[in-house]
Parts: structure tokens; C-alpha cells; sequence
């Protein structure tokens, strides 16, 4: 079922919205060679709670009896998609991090994820960070009222597909609100159904997940890290979106 947000609820969401805005702007100062993926899951954390609010992904069930998820970030690097568990690797020069954040705070969550160079990186994975965030705002056009979900969908793969790579199509985004995965799903790219009809008070996460080589994925043995299959990098950028009768609202921006 999806709710339509009233008011009230949706300042509440600007205000979890704006926590997790600020962490991902604490854990960009904090990226450089030689850091932890713990020491930004511990940054993280401290941030959160400070603000009075809970990290939304500590404790989150695995669907594939793996352990309940251990951070407050997922941290995935290179070839990893998403759901990377922080632990004690260093960050490398020339590496690229995805860093997904949410908080749970005023009985709302926010949700966003940025994908990070580390150091100095190359000028192809500069380009994939850069056309995986351009794709969620070429999908942000799309976020009107009496529009469809499909509408998001094609604009975010043809504007990734026009560069040569390629949409995880397991994992994609979703409604969110009161709950932190919720309906309608937002597939990166177009399915044989047009999806449901956008109205003024849905709360939706966008989040492009995009590969460098090919679309095939792998699940790591942790039943949460998801690789991509050839190795090659992969990028995810992600707001939490409310629709409005004038222009679509990030409120993690």
C-alpha cells in the first residue's frame, strides 16, 4: 500500500532527510587513502545518534539467512554494487566508495547514497560517478503527478545506456516513509509494466546502480555484499524524493 504523505509527515521526512544529508557531507570530508571503511561506518554512526535520530540499517534483517546488517553504512568499493559491510580495509588511492546512508528519525527514514573517488582516480571512473548521478536527476524530470513510475525508469536507461553502461536490474528503488523499503518499486530501467501513477505526497527513493561492464551480479558470501560479475566498477547515487503539484522535493540534498 502506498501512503500519501500529509503536511506533517513530510517536514518530518525534511527533517530525517536533512540528517542523512549532513552525514554523507561528514563522510565526503573523510574520505582519503589510508581510512577504514569502519572509520567512516563510526562517523557515520556518532552523527546520527548526536542527532538524535537511529541509523536505519543497523539490524536489518537478511532475506538470505545471513547476519542482521552490522553498520550503519553500506561501504562498497570498485566492483562492489551495494550492501558492502564496513570493516577494517583501508581505502586506496585511486579507489571509488558508494556510501549508502539512512536514519531513521521523527517515525520517518531518509535514504541516500553517493558514490565517492578516493584520492586520485582515473578519468573512466570519474565518468561513471558522474553519469550515474546525472541519470537519477534525468529520472528526477520525470517525477510529476499523473505520471508513471515507468516514466523514471526510461529516462534513467536511456540516459545510462547512451554511455555504454549498463543497469542492475535486481536491486532498485522503492517507496519510503514510515518504513524504509516500502511500494511502489523504482526500477533504473523499463519492465513490461508502466508501474504505479505518481500523486502529490508519495515519497520515493531513486537510486541508479550502474556498471562499467556488464549488468551480471554476484552475491558475496556474507549473503549481503553484491559484486559485479565481471569485476568491473560499479557507481549508485540515491535521494529520497517527495512528489509535489510543482516540483519534486529532495529533501536529502
Amino acid at each position: 500500500m502506498i501512503n500519501i504523505k500529509s503536511k506533517s509527515e513530510i517536514e518530518k521526512m525534511k527533517a530525517s532527510g536533512k540528517i542523512v544529508a549532513e552525514v554523507l557531507g561528514e563522510i565526503e570530508k573523510n574520505i582519503f587513502p589510508g581510512i577504514t571503511t569502519k572509520e567512516l561506518d563510526r562517523i557515520a554512526t556518532n552523527y546520527i545518534i548526536r542527532s538524535g535520530a537511529f541509523p536505519s540499517f543497523l539490524g536489518v534483517p537478511n532475506y538470505y539467512g545471513g547476519i542482521k546488517f552490522p553498520g550503519a553504512i553500506c561501504a562498497s568499493v570498485n566492483g562492489e554494487i551495494i550492501h558492502g559491510i564496513p570493516d577494517e580495509r583501508k581505502l586506496k588511492d585511486g579507489d571509488i566508495i558508494s556510501v549508502d546512508v539512512g536514519a531513521y528519525y521523527n517515525v520517518n527514514h531518509g535514504d541516500a547514497a553517493r558514490t565517492f573517488p578516493v584520492g586520485k582516480v582515473s578519468e573512466e571512473a570519474l565518468k561513471l560517478i558522474e553519469v550515474t548521478k546525472q541519470s537519477f536527476f534525468e529520472g528526477l524530470k520525470f517525477v510529476k503527478p499523473n505520471n508513471r513510475v515507468s516514466d523514471i525508469s526510461g529516462a534513467i536507461e536511456d540516459y545510462v545506456s547512451s554511455f555504454g553502461y549498463s543497469i542492475v536490474k535486481e536491486y532498485t528503488g522503492h517507496g519510503i516513509g514510515r518504513e524504509l523499503h516500502g511500494e511502489p518499486e523504482v526500477p533504473n530501467y523499463r519492465t513490461n509494466r508502466r508501474g504505479h501513477r505518481l500523486a502529490a505526497g508519495m515519497a520515493i527513493a531513486i537510486e541508479p546502480m550502474v556498471n562499467q561492464g556488464s549488468d551480471e551480479i554476484l552475491l558475496g558470501s556474507n549473503k549481503w555484499t553484491v559484486y559485479t560479475k565481471d569485476g568491473k566498477l560499479s557507481a549508485h547515487y540515491e535521494n529520497t524524493v517527495i512528489v509535489t503539484d510543482d516540483e519534486p522535493l529532495i529533501v536529502t540534498l
